[in-house]
C-alpha cells in the first residue's frame, strides 16, 4: 500500500471575465492529488493530512471520504483556517502560485499517526510544502524514521514553491536533508537544475542518486526520465490533443510511477510509460486530479 502524507489545500484557480475575475475551488495539494491518482488506478493507498476548522477544510474532507482510499486520516485543527492555493493559468496551461498560508492547519500534521503509517504502507510519500515549518519538518522526521525503521520506502516530490519559503537559500537547506534521506525521488527538470550541482543531467543525477536512489524527471512535452540501477532512462511524452491545465500534472505522473513499482514492475521504460500516460490524462482536464480509471489509463498507454 502506498500512503501519502502532507498538504491538502483548496485550489483557487482563477477564470476571468468581462467584468472580472472568479476563483474555482478544487480540492488540491501534491501529496493529495497522488493519493486521489493512485486511488482511481484502483491501487491500494490512503493520506495523511489536516485542514483547518472551516468550511474549506469540511469540503477536503468531504472530498477524501469519497476516493475510496484504504487509509484515511485527515485531522481537523480547530485553531487554524485551511490553506488556499491561488492558481493562475496562462493561455498555454503554464501555472502561477500564490498562497494564503499563514500559520494554516496544513503545518501541524497530526504526529501520532506516523508508526501506524509506517506499519501499514509498502511506500510512504511525502509532500513538500509542510516543510517550510519546523512542526511540518518534525512530522516527516518522525514520519521517515519509522519507515525506515519498519524497513518501508520513503518517496519525496520536490514540488517547490518559492513563495512558501523565505528564500531559494532557506529552502535548498531544508530539503537537502530530505533529498538525502528519501529512497524515491521526483524533481521537474527546472527543480533538477536548481537543486543539483553538475554540469550534465548525468552528473546531477549521480550526485543526488547516490546509494540505491530511484530518481523521477519530468520534462514537460519532453516526456521523462529516471536515474536507477546507476543508468539513466528516458521516455517521450504520449500525445496530447489538447492542453487543458498542467495543475496536478507531475503528480498524476508520480501516481503511475509509484503504482507500478508498489505492483512489482521491473521494466523502467513500462514505468515511466504508465507515468507519463497518467501525466497526459492529467493535462487534457482541467483540475489538479483528473477524471479516468484503469481503462482510459490502458488505452492511452497502448498509443
Amino acid at each position: 500500500m502506498i500512503i501519502c502524507a502532507g498538504e491538502v489545500l483548496a485550489d483557487m484557480t482563477q477564470q476571468k471575465y468581462s467584468d472580472g475575475i472568479r476563483f474555482d475551488c478544487h480540492a488540491g495539494g501534491a501529496p493529495f492529488n497522488v493519493a486521489c491518482c493512485l486511488a482511481k488506478m484502483g491501487a491500494r493507498c490512503g493520506f495523511c493530512g489536516c485542514v483547518g476548522n472551516d468550511m474549506i477544510g469540511e469540503y477536503l474532507i468531504e472530498t477524501a471520504r469519497k476516493q475510496n482510499f484504504d487509509y484515511l486520516n485527515i485531522r481537523m485543527d480547530k485553531k487554524r483556517n485551511t490553506t488556499l492555493a491561488f492558481v493562475s493559468v496562462s493561455d498555454s496551461g503554464e501555472r502561477m502560485f500564490g498562497f494564503y498560508r499563514n500559520d494554516t492547519a496544513d503545518m501541524y500534521l497530526p504526529l501520532v499517526q506516523t508508526e501506524k503509517i509506517a506499519l501499514a504502507a509498502d511506500i510512504v510519500h511525502m509532500g513538500s510544502l509542510p516543510l517550510s515549518s519546523r512542526r511540518g519538518q518534525s512530522f516527516f522526521d518522525k514520519l521517515i524514521s519509522e519507515s525506515h525503521r519498519n524497513g518501508k520506502n520513503v518517496s519525496f516530490d520536490i514540488n517547490y514553491r518559492e513563495s512558501v519559503f523565505d528564500s531559494f537559500d532557506a529552502a535548498s537547506e531544508i530539503y537537502r536533508k530530505y533529498i538525502q534521506a528519501a529512497d524515491i525521488l521526483k524533481f521537474s527538470y527546472e527543480e533538477l537544475q536548481m537543486f543539483a550541482p553538475g554540469s550534465s543531467d548525468e552528473e546531477k543525477l549521480r550526485f543526488v542518486g547516490g546509494g540505491n536512489k530511484i530518481i523521477f524527471v519530468t520534462m514537460g512535452g519532453d516526456g521523462s526520465m529516471v536515474f536507477a540501477d546507476g543508468e539513466i532512462r528516458r521516455e517521450k511524452a504520449l500525445p496530447v490533443k489538447t492542453v487543458e491545465d498542467t495543475n496536478g500534472a507531475g503528480d498524476a505522473f508520480m501516481a503511475g510511477a509509484l503504482a507500478a513499482l508498489d505492483a512489482g514492475e521491473k521494466d523502467w521504460r513500462k514505468i515511466l510509460r504508465t507515468a507519463n500516460a497518467c501525466g497526459a490524462l492529467a493535462v487534457g482536464q482541467k483540475g489538479a486530479y483528473p477524471e479516468w480509471d484503469k481503462d482510459s489509463l490502458a488505452a492511452v498507454t497502448e498509443q
